[in-house]
């Protein structure tokens, strides 16, 4: 991983997937982290952003959209690429190689080598809000029909387990980082927490060439 230049201090400029969901609520957050943001609908606007966020919703909706406005492919070359990514419920949905009960037709962008069961935790009426032990430190968060992650592939680590903590080998894995890029199950940015978006920050600045005098290029 790369140093980021000596005073190279400019806004991280990072994309929101702006099919579906809840775009606004990470927008916020990013924002009052100082981040640049840029909602993204078009393929070309994944050209310059040095990180981007595939935000909870409906997973088959943003599959289906992202298809329609080809969106899909040029994602997935960014992911990898070695963009930085955050995937949050439905966006965890979407980054995992497989599902064991996709829904009709649905398909996934991949990048982490992850099995995920959608809406594993019960239905939106069930939904709460809870303290999560993680790798990257404790984040309140909020479970909304949020998938788990049944099997994880190699190089694929575990940073968060729902219930009893990270080191409890029996409780759902609930979030993944593989490289640059993390899959949580839970929510964040619906209770401000923003300990997992500055780590999206800080990966896509440790990224950043070591002069500082140009943002990253993607086609």
């Amino acid at each position: 991983m790369r140093t980021p230049g000596a005073g190279d201090d400019r806004p991280v400029r990072v994309g929101v997937l702006a099919v579906q969901g809840g775009v606004r609520e990470h927008v916020q957050l990013l924002e009052r982290l100082g981040a640049d943001v840029v909602p993204v609908r078009r393929a070309s606007q994944l050209a310059d952003i040095e990180a981007l966020v595939l935000p909870g919703g409906e997973s088959t909706v943003i599959d289906r959209l992202t298809r329609i406005l080809s969106l899909a492919q040029p994602v997935r070359a960014a992911v990898e690429d070695g963009l930085p990514v955050l995937g949050t419920c439905a966006g965890l949905i979407l980054l995992a190689d497989r599902l064991v009960d996709p829904g009709p037709g649905q398909q996934t962008i991949g990048g982490l080598d992850v099995t995920v069961r959608r809406n594993a935790f019960g239905p939106q009426i069930v939904s709460s809000e809870e303290e999560v032990t993680t790798a990257l430190g404790t984040v309140r968060a909020a479970y909304i029909r949020a998938p788990e992650v049944l099997e994880v592939g190699p190089g694929v680590e575990i940073i968060a387990r729902r219930g009893a903590g990270q080191d409890d080998v029996e409780a759902p894995i609930v979030a993944v980082s593989r490289g640059d890029v993390l899959g949580i199950a839970f929510h964040p940015e619906l209770t401000g927490d923003a300990t997992i978006h500055t780590e999206l920050l800080r990966r896509a600045r440790a990224r950043r060439p070591v002069t500082g005098d140009e943002r990253p290029k993607r086609s």
